[in-house]
């Protein structure tokens, strides 16, 4: 399989990072929001509000299904894909799961003023985002590894993520920072 899979609540750089470590390492990357996103016809706000949040996880799980069969890929996921245990059974499959974390602080920060996040609306988005984390912590616990990217830029969180791939598999290659 050869993938790398980053899982993480939103904001903890995901797809930047994702991104940046699929170039360096000269592998395709897929989103499974964007994988969502195509399949649907819609956004994932729209989603959210004319279908609901189950229907949402449904096609999240069906996502994690299809990417977990590829080869050489940057599988980048939605923040919520690991609430269901088949989820992550089938990222743990495709290749080593990464977890990007960020703060409370650091993700209210990197969020405020966005309109496309549906599950940080109301009157206290920081609240809210708290009250995610402290559902979601242990299961972004399963992941293999775990990047606190609070501090960090894009690219200090790559290069963690190629170097954790180095220490276990040599063979890897592309460009390091």
């Amino acid at each position: 399989m050869n993938n790398i899979v980053l899982v993480g609540f939103m904001a903890t750089g995901k797809s930047t990072v994702g991104r940046q470590v699929a170039a360096r390492l000269k592998r395709q990357v897929v989103d499974t929001d964007d994988l969502i996103e195509e399949k649907a016809g819609k956004s994932i706000s729209r989603i959210f509000g004319e279908d609901g949040e189950a229907v949402f996880r449904d096609m999240e799980s069906q996502a994690a299904r299809e990417v977990s069969g590829l080869s050489d890929t940057v599988i980048i996921t939605g923040g919520g894909i690991v609430l269901r245990d088949e989820n992550m059974e089938a990222l743990k499959k495709a290749g080593p799961v990464f977890c990007l974390t960020a703060s409370a602080e650091a993700i209210y920060h990197r969020t405020r003023g966005t309109s496309h996040r549906p599950l940080l609306e109301g009157d206290d988005p920081l609240a809210r985002i708290r009250d995610l984390l402290a559902v979601r912590s242990p299961f972004y616990a399963r992941a293999d590894y775990i990047i606190d990217t609070s501090t960090l830029s894009i690219a200090e969180v790559a290069d963690r993520i190629i170097h954790v791939l180095r220490e276990h598999r040599p063979d890897i290659s592309g460009e390091a920072s």
